[in-house]
């Protein structure tokens, strides 16, 4: 039984729309995790932040004049070791660090795309392979068919002149006389 041309239109839309709506499911998969990692890190980053040590602001501070009360300022952040790490590290320390991190991230993505250009051009050299053998299989395939087409019509000249030379010896086909 054939679909009219409507039910194969409405059958290839239906079709179209479920392998769409599979290559969203696969995307979210695929980056959905990564997202909910990445999301889950910076509230884990923002919740386990701890309070700082320093307790700079006394509650006397405001009973002291104000040239004693700016005194205990100085001592802010000394009994905390990752502050006093930070604070002893200059600009141009940080500097280096960011710009050898840097580097590091350039080298990265550089040797991944060295990699993928590598991987494309493996699989370009596959196919062109692969596209050359199916030229030289159609070209065969041609030139077989060509052979056959030649030896059908020699093969029906043949055919032909038997027929003429019977016709002229009088023969008769014994099919035809009972249609």
């Amino acid at each position: 039984m054939a679909h009219s041309s409507e039910q194969r239109f409405w059958c290839q839309g239906v079709l179209r729309y479920v392998l769409a709506f599979l290559c969203v499911c696969s995307v979210g998969y695929i980056v959905g995790p990564t997202l909910f990692w990445h999301l889950k890190e910076k509230s884990r980053a923002q919740a386990s932040c701890p309070s700082c040590v320093c307790n700079c602001f006394y509650e006397t501070d405001f009973l002291l004049p104000p040239g004693l009360a700016n005194s205990t300022y100085s001592d802010c952040g000394k009994n905390d070791p990752d502050v006093n790490e930070e604070l002893e590290k200059d600009i141009v320390a940080l500097l280096s660090e960011e710009i050898a991190l840097q580097k590091i991230v350039s080298n990265d993505t550089l040797e991944r795309s060295w990699a993928l250009t590598m991987d494309t051009k493996r699989a370009s050299l596959h196919y062109q392979k692969e596209a050359e053998k199916c030229n030289a299989g159609v070209e065969t395939c041609e030139e077989a068919r060509e052979r056959a087409e030649a030896e059908l019509r020699e093969e029906l000249k043949l055919t032909a002149l038997w027929e003429k030379r019977a016709r002229e010896l009088w023969w008769q086909d014994s099919e035809r006389e009972f249609t």
